[in-house]
């Protein structure tokens, strides 16, 4: 395993990620844990999301010029309870929307040990209305006015 160029596939899928890729995000979190101790279970997986990749180059972000009433900030809040069976740390992760759009989006895992759901909860929509009310302010500069930034958490929603 020592000749397969493990980091570099991930570097390269990270930026695919960062670029225009928001729907590997999950999985490229998941590869990037295990740089350094990676086997050929691993190396299997990253040759599926290559795989997957190439096959759907067709998809992609793509922008529309809408009206200014249209373009209002959806947001997109989950958390995971104790997803990452070595650590026992919840999963992070939203997705921004702007005129039906994804503008920006994270899969982390938490800082800090949760000990229920509730709480991974708590601390995943704590960081998406951190990235909601950056965002706005971003918008607002750009001249785009927004009124209420709605954003989805399960069941619930919450109006910043």
């Amino acid at each position: 395993m020592s000749r397969v160029p493990y980091a570099s596939a991930v570097g390269s899928i990270m930026y695919a990620t960062t670029c225009t890729r928001p729907d590997i995000s999950y999985a490229v979190s998941v590869m990037s844990r295990y740089m350094d101790m990676h086997g050929k279970g691993h190396w299997q997986v990253m040759k599926w999301i290559l795989r997957y990749l190439k096959g759907s180059t067709n998809i992609g972000l793509c922008f529309d010029r809408g009206t200014n009433s249209d373009c209002k900030i959806v947001g997109y809040s989950d958390s995971d309870f104790a997803g990452d069976l070595d650590r026992r740390r919840s999963l992070t992760d939203y997705a921004f929307t702007l005129s039906g759009c994804a503008i920006s989006w994270k899969a982390t895992l938490q800082s800090t040990v949760t000990l229920s759901a509730i709480e991974a909860e708590y601390m995943a929509v704590t960081e998406t209305v951190k990235e909601a009310i950056w965002l706005r302010g971003l918008v607002e500069d750009l001249g785009l006015h927004q009124g209420i930034t709605t954003i989805f958490c399960d069941s619930q929603s919450a109006y910043i």
